[in-house]
């Protein structure tokens, strides 16, 4: 029994676990922003463009039929994925700015000899390899 014990915490303490575990955490926490700002503000939009009543209306066609209902949840599903391409997008863009802001390019410090076409100094009049001037 401590041997399975033992085994179960170096299971959980595993870094993979443990980022799962955060990542379920923010993924609901993440849910909750995207089912509000699919509820709270583009449903309301979209409710000028529907009849009065919504889509809940064409429940009452038949008995066991609720087209209106299937109707609202594959606009909301439409939304929701969305809403989630634009904050991925907002996010991705943020990331490459900061990438973009870290990744200042290095002045060069070598140059290609136009004659032999080997590598040499930047600085460099004359090429260590083939002895032609270079007049750069």
């Amino acid at each position: 029994m401590k041997k399975i014990i033992t085994e179960f915490k170096e299971f959980i303490s595993k870094g993979n676990v443990l980022d799962l575990a955060v990542g379920m955490i923010i993924g609901s926490a993440f849910t909750a922003i995207v089912t509000s700002l699919v509820g709270d503000i583009f449903t309301p939009i979209l409710g000028f463009l529907i009849p009065e009543g919504g889509f809940a209306a064409l429940n009452d066609i038949g008995p066991g039929f609720n087209f209106g209902s299937f109707i609202n949840a594959v606009i909301t599903f439409f939304l929701t994925a969305l809403c989630l391409f634009i904050v991925i997008k907002a996010v991705n863009s943020l990331r490459n700015i900061k990438k973009k802001k870290d990744e200042t390019p290095a002045e060069p410090v070598t140059k290609i000899c136009p004659y032999c076409m080997s590598e040499i100094n930047i600085k460099a009049t004359k090429c260590p390899h083939c002895t032609s001037d270079l007049n750069d």
